[in-house]
C-alpha cells in the first residue's frame, strides 16, 4: 500500500469488507498490537466492555461443529460447519456490558464495542489484511455460546473474519452520497 499524506483517511476511504479470505492472517504479536491500538476507540468511562475470542487453525473446524449442532436441517448443518473455514482467523466479538453503570448506559457501552471493532477493521486494513464482520442466528445458539465460553451476561456479536483478500474478490465501489445525509443547524448569518 502506497503512503499518502493522510494514511488514516486513505484507510477509511479504501477499506471494504472482503467475503473471500485466505492466508496469511496476522500473527499473535501483530494481532495484539492492532487490538491494543483499537482499544483506544471512544469508550466513555474506559470500561472496555468487550473481549475477543481468537479462533484459528483446527479450532475453526470445532467452531463449525458447534454451528452445525445449532442448525435446523442437515443441509444447514453442512453449510454452517464450513463457515469458519472461510478465513484463516476469526475474532469472536463478545460484548460484556457493565450492568447498571451509574454514568454509562448499556447502549453507550455497545457503541464503544462496535467502535473498537470498526477501528480494528481499519487497522487490519492499514496493515494489508482484510476482514468482514459476520453475524447470524448462531450468535444466540446455546451450543455456540457454550463452545466459545460466552456467559449469560454477555452478548455474542458475531465474528470478524480476518485474512488476506483473494485477488478475485473485487471490493465494492460504494458511492459516497454523504452530503445528502448531513443536516446543518447553524446560527443565522
Amino acid at each position: 500500500m502506497t503512503r499518502s499524506p493522510n494514511p488514516v483517511l486513505d484507510a477509511v476511504l479504501t477499506r471494504r469488507s472482503a467475503s473471500q479470505l485466505t492466508e496469511p492472517a496476522p500473527g499473535s504479536a501483530d494481532l495484539e498490537r492492532v487490538v491494543q491500538a483499537a482499544a483506544t476507540a471512544p469508550d466513555h468511562g474506559r470500561l472496555r466492555p468487550w473481549r475477543l475470542v481468537v479462533v484459528s487453525g483446527d479450532e475453526r473446524a470445532r467452531l463449525g461443529d458447534a454451528l452445525a449442532e445449532a442448525a435446523d436441517t442437515p443441509e444447514q448443518a453442512r453449510r454452517a460447519a464450513a463457515k469458519p473455514l472461510r478465513a484463516p482467523l476469526l475474532l469472536t466479538i463478545v460484548h460484556r456490558p457493565v450492568a447498571d453503570h451509574p454514568k454509562v448506559p448499556e447502549w453507550e457501552q455497545l457503541a464503544a464495542t462496535t467502535g473498537m471493532v470498526t477501528t480494528l477493521s481499519l487497522l487490519l486494513h492499514s496493515h494489508g489484511f482484510a476482514s468482514i464482520w459476520r453475524t447470524g442466528p448462531a450468535v444466540q445458539a446455546p451450543q455456540v455460546r457454550k463452545h466459545l465460553g460466552v456467559d449469560d451476561d454477555e452478548q455474542l456479536l458475531g465474528w470478524l473474519y480476518v485474512g488476506t483478500r483473494i485477488a478475485s474478490d473485487v471490493a465494492d465501489r460504494r458511492s459516497l452520497d454523504t452530503p445528502a445525509r448531513i443536516t446543518w443547524h447553524t446560527a443565522g448569518i
